[in-house]
């Protein structure tokens, strides 16, 4: 009889360290099985071999696949545990499909066949010199390529040549919905070796496409979201994020994890590249390549010679005589629609509606509402009729007039994609609108619509964050954005860092290339530093305003966090628990540094409030001692992306 540590799928087990089960057979080091737990059975994988114990130990019931996975997967799984602690069952789950243990198959799979590949296009100079300074080194690069420079085509020339070392290579996206444009780039010139990984997949296709990453012998190219990280990849020799400043790359959901934090240990681990592309890097990736002389890598020439800046105009949403034909959408964007509809090219409207605060501003100045300590947004509660920082605690009452210029018109005020459709509809009744958010049915995403998309068949595209994400579309030549800095307004420290990003992304997806493009942006902030570095398209100015902000008010990178909540039936109860767990905190005698406890962004949820505490330390250890002495009916964030 033989004994072996299992490191159990599921998330009703909630201890951090593997359970021992008994074996009549011999089994590898990282075999799938089946196992009981209680009543159930679930799923594990056979972390190490142990000598008998001296307790009872229950049976393996079967083992679900006879190659093991690779080895590095158990060392990650390990690093995980150390970094992001958490349940173990929740951080194995990460790693094994659900529908692994089903002993049906969808459809018998063919195996991977490399064929002939398709032409693709030629190095531009500039390509060439970033992919000689990458293969000539080893670690970790950050690609930071303007948008329409060709970092796909980098990416393609980088995996050609792991495959042709026998290695395989890992591309991750953001969203799904980019996914497709990606696996035809790579189909195109690697076809047969192509696997794509993500999480609207049925069941049965996820298991299929695990199977096939696991036990193929050849170099494969995998693709897909943050999950794909945990795909059974043996001997990686390349891992590709792509848009790498995205916060679709933050897990928010147990277990916490970053993805690129996550993903530069895969690399390390299999000793292969780490390349983190992107035209608006992360400023703590930024920071944290720099401090650590890693190399950043710079890409500002366009891939097609005939690309021609696009024209890009700045609307003032106070200047009302701008809107006489709509009250959201400005005399200048619509006649540039116009104009796309008679020429027969698309037209793209954006509108980042990222969470549900009000807006609290002046409509004749443009003055908003922010904290005096942390220098974040206020936001409006209605039911106290007062401001109130999400960080800090801070509150002060509503004014009724505008501290700045005295007007009496203080706006509380949304708009949201569905508004902009039918105000499009109105303007364009003859024009194919299709809308595309989170709140948008399955069979109406982006992913599903791609193609009929590039091919010209919808006319305007109406969206939130999505549709700024990468996306190649030749016919497109109009891009609107509504309020361009709505998320200014969000009460949390990156809230300029997502405004440059997305809007850069969003002024990149025309002047790629495929014709003239023009760009209207519509904002309260006309003067805004951040606003005027994006169109500039000066990330440099924007990086170094940024460093001394985060460095002021001990923000990350320069500070470590940790962002803690708690919920309870009652508004009392959530305040004494919150403020009881920060004065533990405190005593415990951590070199840490507390703000608040205050209520959570949304307060209330189904019936129950929610507070939290932000944490701040110089080491992240310390975070490590504090999230050791939490109460099992607490949660909490380490690294988190936002503090909303």
């Amino acid at each position: 009889m033989q004994y072996y540590e299992v490191l159990v799928s599921s998330q009703r087990y909630h201890g951090v360290e593997p359970l021992t089960y008994s074996s009549e057979l011999p089994l590898n080091i990282g075999v799938v099985v089946a196992i009981p737990m209680g009543r159930q059975k679930v799923l594990g994988i056979v972390s190490s071999e142990v000598s008998k114990p001296s307790f009872a130990t229950k049976p393996i019931e079967k083992v679900v696949t006879s190659e093991p996975i690779p080895y590095e997967l158990i060392q990650l799984h390990a690093w995980l545990m150390s970094y992001y602690p958490g349940p173990s069952g929740m951080i194995t789950q990460l790693f094994l499909p659900s529908s692994l243990g089903t002993a049906a198959r969808a459809k018998d799979t063919p195996p991977l066949v490399p064929v002939t590949a398709q032409d693709i296009p030629p190095l531009t100079n500039e390509q060439k010199t970033i992919v000689a300074q990458i293969q000539q080194a080893e670690g970790s690069f950050l690609l930071h390529g303007e948008t329409g420079s060709g970092k796909t085509r980098v990416y393609l020339e980088l995996v050609k040549t792991s495959l042709r070392s026998g290695k395989s290579a890992l591309i991750l996206t953001p969203e799904i919905g980019l996914t497709p444009q990606l696996a035809q780039s790579f189909e195109k010139a690697f076809p047969g070796q192509v696997i794509v990984i993500h999480s609207t997949q049925t069941p049965a296709e996820r298991r299929d496409s695990w199977l096939r990453v696991q036990s193929t012998i050849e170099p494969v190219v995998v693709i897909g979201p943050r999950s794909a990280l945990f795909a059974p990849i043996h001997n990686l020799g390349v891992v590709i994020i792509d848009e790498a400043h995205d916060a679709a790359y933050k897990q928010e959901q147990m277990p916490y994890y970053q993805a690129t934090r996550v993903a530069a240990t895969l690399a390390n681990l299999h000793k292969s590249k780490l390349i983190l592309g992107t035209a608006t890097p992360l400023i703590h990736d930024y920071y944290t390549f720099s401090a650590k002389q890693l190399p950043i890598l710079r890409m500002t020439q366009p891939a097609t010679g005939d690309i021609t800046e696009a024209v890009i105009q700045t609307v003032d949403l106070t200047a009302r005589e701008h809107f006489s034909r709509s009250p959201w959408i400005s005399n200048q964007l619509i006649t540039n629609i116009e104009q796309a509809q008679e020429e027969g090219t698309q037209s793209l409207v954006f509108l980042n509606r990222r969470g549900t605060a009000r807006l609290v501003l002046c409509h004749n100045c443009g003055w908003q509402a922010t904290c005096p300590r942390c220098d974040l947004p206020l936001t409006y509660h209605g039911d106290h009729h007062h401001l109130r920082c999400h960080t800090c605690g801070y509150t002060t009452t509503t004014p009724s007039a505008c501290p700045d210029c005295g007007s009496a018109d203080i706006q509380f005020k949304s708009v949201g994609t569905k508004t902009i459709v039918d105000e499009l509809t109105r303007l364009f009744p003859k024009a194919a609108i299709q809308r595309f958010d989170s709140d948008t049915k399955k069979a109406d995403r982006l992913e599903q619509h791609y193609d009929a998309i590039k091919e010209g068949d919808v006319d305007i595209l109406v969206g939130t964050q999505m549709l700024s994400k990468g996306l190649d579309l030749p016919k497109l030549s109009v891009v609107g954005v509504v309020i361009a800095d709505t998320s200014l307004y969000f009460p949390d420290y990156t809230a300029d860092e997502r405004t440059f990003q997305l809007l850069r992304q969003v002024i990149g997806r025309v002047g790629r290339g495929h014709g003239k493009g023009h760009v209207v942006i519509q904002t309260y902030s006309p003067d805004s530093a951040t606003i005027q570095a994006a169109v500039a398209k000066d990330y440099d100015r924007f990086y170094e305003t940024q460093v001394v902000e985060r460095e002021l008010y001990r923000f990350p990178p320069f500070y470590f966090m940790l962002k803690i909540g708690l919920e309870r039936a009652s508004q009392p109860a959530v305040t004494k628990a919150a403020q009881d767990l920060a004065e533990e905190i405190l005593r415990a005698g951590i070199a840490v540094e507390l703000s608040g406890p205050a209520p959570a962004f949304v307060e209330r949820v189904a019936g129950r409030y929610r507070w939290q505490i932000i944490v701040k330390a110089k080491q992240r250890s310390e975070l490590l001692k504090v999230i050791s002495m939490l109460p099992k009916n607490c949660s909490y964030d380490i690294d988190p992306s936002h503090l909303l």
